[in-house]
């Protein structure tokens, strides 16, 4: 593992707008991001697979008024995203380090007004279908966990994955 890896992971430890396992959040915020963390009523926002977190952080700039989680399982990049909203004194972003598989075990349902897939990974290959952020698996649990009037933005600039998404 790279040095710089590493001090990511410290960096993350350390980083109260980042919630990964072993922080005592981690385990206990479903249902309750506005009350236990945002400290707000203000609508839940999601970018699943956000790696460094910059559509997440400029989204909370424009939007003041909404709370944007930024979800991805590799750590070293959320720091980067985590470090860039401190800097920013954004109050309204937080990091979930999970993957996008396990998303109901952090949301309950309705907790989420909108979700935003940006630039996923369109897996092209026949048996990495399943794995697109777009797969019916995956919008099941999207489905569980979003407002019935909520949002799903996907961004692509993949032909193949938006006819698919469709």
């Amino acid at each position: 593992m790279s040095r710089q890896k590493l001090i990511r992971f410290a960096a993350n430890a350390l980083a109260t707008n980042v919630l990964e396992v072993g922080k005592p959040l981690y385990e206990t915020i479903k249902g309750k991001w506005n009350e236990s963390y945002f400290l707000n009523n203000n609508p839940i926002v999601l970018e699943l697979a956000c790696g460094k977190g910059e559509y997440t952080v400029g989204l909370a700039q424009v939007f003041p008024d909404k709370n944007f989680i930024g979800i991805d399982v590799k750590g070293d990049r959320l720091a980067i995203g985590s470090q860039q909203a401190v800097d920013l004194g954004l109050k309204n972003v937080a990091f979930l380090r999970t993957n996008v598989e396990f998303l109901q075990n952090f949301f309950e349902a309705g907790e989420v007004a909108e979700i935003w897939i940006t630039f996923p990974d369109p897996f092209n290959i026949k048996k990495s279908l399943r794995r697109r952020l777009t797969h019916p698996h995956f919008l099941e649990k999207y489905v569980s966990v979003i407002k019935k009037d909520g949002l799903l933005h996907l961004k692509t600039d993949n032909r193949e994955l938006f006819d698919f998404t469709l």
